[in-house]
């Protein structure tokens, strides 16, 4: 399979697979994606937990080579802060900021949450298609919908399983920690795609997790969307086969122009 990168002496250079859906700029996941990697090298402590990733897109960024540089903000006994750029011919265009935190004995008791019940996973393909940037399943709340459309553009529950298939970075094999970043950026389209389509763009996005994936598949489930004036937030559960795994949160400013292929 293609991957969304190849490094080199200019950086990160992108391969068209990595375009995202609103026109030839890199999509919204790889730059999350690349931004975990930074920070993921930073931290050597095994017993440290990445519990909050949130990326801040600041502009488009174009489908052209970036550079990534991540730096310790703060070192504890119980955590450690770490803060990562994306820049592209100098200028500043994604940002992101990591807490990990220290595992440690379980509290006992009873946790309650809102109960959600996935689909099961979904048949593989014989093949991955390679013009795709992740295989992902997408359910609404008729899993057997044959309408006109997208399943999300159903007025109810939405769902997915999805699975990166691809390398980041060619000749790397994705981390757990970096498979869930890349998969949270699902998190804006999922609850943001009303009867119509999508209308709203991630402006920054945010994943919180009590523990890693397992596995390649990582499942969602739409919990909130609110709007007003043309601004969005949306929030999601996100799973692995084995139970609930954290949280994906989303705001999203209004925009008309998505197109599946990249090509709006």
């Amino acid at each position: 399979m293609t991957p969304f990168f190849v490094s080199g002496d200019d950086g990160f250079v992108p391969n068209e697979i990595a375009h995202g859906g609103w026109g030839p700029t890199l999509g919204g996941q790889v730059v999350g994606g690349l931004l975990a990697r930074a920070v993921e090298e930073l931290v050597t402590d095994d017993g440290l937990q990445p519990a909050r990733f949130t990326v801040e897109i600041l502009r488009r960024v174009a489908s052209a080579p970036v550079r990534v540089s991540a730096s310790v903000v703060r070192s504890g006994s119980r955590m450690q802060a770490v803060d990562a750029a994306m820049t592209q011919d100098g200028d500043l265009v994604a940002r992101a900021s990591a807490l990990y935190l220290r595992r440690g004995t379980q509290p006992d008791g009873e946790f309650w949450s809102t109960a959600v019940d996935l689909p099961p996973l979904p048949e593989e393909p014989a093949e991955f298609d390679d013009t795709m940037p992740m295989f992902i399943r997408a359910y609404g709340p008729d899993s057997e919908w044959t309408g006109e459309g997208f399943p999300w553009q159903q007025s109810g529950p939405r769902y997915a399983w999805l699975r990166e298939v691809r390398e980041l970075v060619a000749g790397e094999e994705l981390s757990p920690f970096v498979r869930a970043a890349l998969a949270v950026d699902v998190t804006s389209s999922m609850t943001n795609f009303s009867s119509t389509g999508l209308a709203f763009i991630n402006a920054d996005y945010t994943l919180a997790l009590s523990r890693l994936p397992v596995g390649p598949y990582i499942g969602m489930a739409a919990i909130t969307h609110t709007s007003a004036e043309g601004v969005a937030t949306g929030s999601a559960c996100l799973y692995d086969t084995s139970g609930p795994i954290g949280t994906g949160l989303s705001t999203a400013a209004a925009n008309f122009n998505f197109s599946p292929n990249g090509s709006g």
